[in-house]
């Protein structure tokens, strides 16, 4: 009986046209989730200028966070054996077309709608991409791969936010959204032209999705993510009035430290990364202890530019570690069924985004930014309820990938 061939050197080799293909993945997946959260920089522009209270305008955060839950599990159900070139295509498609019509709403409303369709493209470009550096690449490089493109994540969310206020003070908020939508045209033209064919593998099906529901070490990783996600974001969605209201921080300067909070965030991640790898329970309580202590400090210490900055670099660098770390937990308690796990985990994080900034406008229209910290608090300490759960397969960097057919490298 003969034995298949071993791979050749050729189609173990990775190209810089491979590379490349990575790349274009990351930064479409930076460029959604900057697209998701680019309005918390905004909102006190949005609100001057469309006539609506600051609560109010937090829904541009809120509104997308829900639809893109949603996308996540519903679009990889629906488009079944679509090539995912041909999906991915699309989804940056509509983001350039949403990104336009935000820069050019003349209304709340107008604004409203369009941040509808930035939340479809942010569901289901985040949950179909997960999964591509194993199609991407040779199997050496898949690590890697892995890295760079979940890194796209990593970066939107200690960077996209900051980048975005300092485009917002210089050119307005519309500049702000136009400057996504350039970003987000030139994403598309990497995809059609440095994209190979990426047909289906097996696809999602909803009892694969149902079946990870009874991994209680997964539904322990997934309550952890709800409840840090919706916690952080319910107060760093009103983080401009905070440093406006409660530290007494000029408008100007609110850019420059959103980005030295990016920068220690992504400190953070490097730093968290391989922590979580190896203990992801124990990397998952610090990052709790440290950002609520922050949030519980900020309205009692952070009350002069100088106390509530370093407060506010304290928070990001705790934060920054979160999402790989929490990535991490998911990716090692499904190890056989990561694309399901990682489209259930998209749902979660993007919903806990959507349910924290709605729940902060309703606490700041209520009772002020103050009390939205202590809030939020409340729920990132709750998080320590779960640690307990976090999967011993982590301990030992075991993170899973996705099992899917890789197209013929030999071909590109």
């Amino acid at each position: 009986m003969s034995l298949p061939d071993a791979p050749s050197d050729e189609a173990r080799r990775t190209t810089l046209r491979m590379w490349l293909s990575v790349l274009t993945v990351s930064v479409g997946i930076f460029s959604m989730i900057t697209a998701e959260q680019l309005p918390v920089g905004l909102i006190p522009a949005i609100s001057d200028r469309l006539g609506v209270s600051v609560g109010m305008a937090g829904l541009t955060v809120t509104v997308p966070g829900v639809v893109a839950a949603v996308a996540s599990v519903a679009l990889p159900l629906a488009v079944g054996r679509l090539d995912r070139r041909v999906l991915l295509v699309g989804l940056l498609a509509v983001m350039a077309v949403a990104s336009a019509v935000s820069a050019l709403a003349p209304n709340f409303g107008v604004l409203l709608a369009s941040r509808l369709l930035v939340g479809i493209t942010i569901g289901g470009f985040w949950a179909t991409a997960g999964s591509l550096a194993v199609r991407l690449v040779p199997a050496p490089s898949v690590p890697r791969a892995m890295v760079l493109i979940f890194g796209g994540v990593g970066a939107a969310a200690v960077l996209g936010v900051p980048v975005g206020t300092m485009i917002g003070e210089l050119v307005g908020w519309r500049g702000a959204f136009w400057s996504l939508t350039g970003l987000s045209v030139v994403v598309l033209v990497a995809a059609i032209v440095l994209l190979p064919a990426l047909p289906a593998a097996e696809p999602v099906r909803l009892r694969a999705l149902r079946e990870q529901l009874r991994n209680p070490v997964l539904v322990a990783g997934i309550a952890a993510t709800a409840l840090l996600v919706a916690g952080h974001y319910g107060a760093y969605t009103f983080v401009s009035p905070v440093l406006q209201d409660v530290s007494g921080i000029s408008a100007g300067v609110i850019g420059p430290l959103l980005l030295g909070y990016g920068i220690l965030g992504m400190i953070g991640n490097a730093v968290g990364g391989p922590r979580a790898a190896r203990a992801a329970g124990r990397t998952t309580a610090v990052i709790v202890i440290v950002l609520g202590a922050a949030l519980v400090l900020f309205p009692l210490l952070g009350t002069t530019p100088w106390t509530g900055a370093a407060l506010l670099f304290v928070w990001g660098l705790a934060y920054g570690a979160a999402p790989v770390t929490l990535q991490t937990w998911t990716m090692s308690a499904a190890p056989g069924s990561a694309e399901a796990a990682t489209a259930i985990y998209c749902f979660v994080f993007n919903l806990a985004i959507a349910f924290g900034a709605l729940a902060g406008s309703v606490v700041v229209d209520a009772a002020g930014v103050e009390t939205m910290l202590w809030v939020g608090a409340a729920l990132v300490l709750l998080v320590l309820v779960t640690v307990r759960r976090a999967p011993e397969a982590a301990a030992s960097g075991q993170v899973a990938t996705v099992s899917v057919e890789r197209p013929d490298v030999k071909s590109r």
